[in-house]
């Protein structure tokens, strides 16, 4: 198994969560980003850059996941694109999303996403905060205690 991070606005307290994880479990954790990313040295944890371009870093995931493997994303879209490859994605707020309720949480993204080119003022999620870290700990490890174990 393999996680692969759509890094570019990830939290840096989430991806600390995911460094010792990867370290912890010996897995790969592998951070997507357009723009270069601080990372321990580790033979688990690596980088990879791409282009500039809306979706470049969406399409490279998409293009490496294999089914069983985690992407850690709060692109609704792109975790629906990597759970049609029998891949799982995990939201950096802690939610593991489901593949009976993705369909649902995409209509929802795209309403709003019609609202705010409308001219209605939706707000965006606040920062993650103390509660958030914990949930996205606790749903890693949950995953990785029983997903990967299989």
């Amino acid at each position: 198994m393999h996680i692969l991070v759509d890094a570019d606005a990830l939290p840096n307290v989430i991806k600390e969560i995911l460094f010792r994880a990867a370290v912890r479990k010996r897995l790969t954790v592998t951070l997507v980003a357009n723009k270069h990313l601080h990372i321990p040295l580790s033979d688990f944890i690596r980088t990879i850059r791409v282009g500039q371009g809306f979706d470049v870093v969406d399409e490279a995931i998409v293009d490496m996941v294999q089914p069983g493997d985690l992407v850690v994303t709060a692109d609704i879209p792109l975790a629906a694109k990597v759970m049609a490859k029998d891949a799982h994605a995990l939201n950096p707020r802690g939610e593991l999303y489901a593949k009976d309720t993705i369909q649902a949480a995409l209509t929802m993204r795209n309403l709003l996403y019609e609202l705010r080119e409308g001219g209605l003022t939706t707000g965006g999620p606040p920062p993650i905060g103390r509660r958030d870290r914990e949930a996205f700990a606790n749903s890693l490890d949950r995953f990785l205690t029983t997903v990967a174990s299989l």
